[in-house]
């Protein structure tokens, strides 16, 4: 049971790759730590500030569990117009 995140822009570099895989069931907040120690503290810090889609709909309860299947965009700010 897994799910996709995609990363964009700045968490893209941080990550080192546009995509992943992980367990699902769990909830936002599991999943980005998990993510946070995969990856460092590069990207610890812009998923501190991100923003996050779950299947192109805005996360606003970061408790809820993930179901597999679905995918989890991660989008850092953007500057600009």
């Amino acid at each position: 049971m897994e799910l996709t995140v995609r990363y964009f822009a700045g968490a893209r570099a941080a990550a080192g790759r546009t995509e992943e895989t992980a367990s699902a069931g769990r909830s936002l907040d599991e999943l980005l730590g998990e993510l946070a120690e995969r990856h460092g503290e590069r990207l610890a810090a812009v998923l501190r500030v991100a923003s996050f889609l779950v299947d192109g709909v805005a996360c606003h309860d970061r408790r809820v569990p993930l179901p597999a299947g679905v995918t989890v965009d991660v989008l850092p700010p953007f500057a600009g117009g």
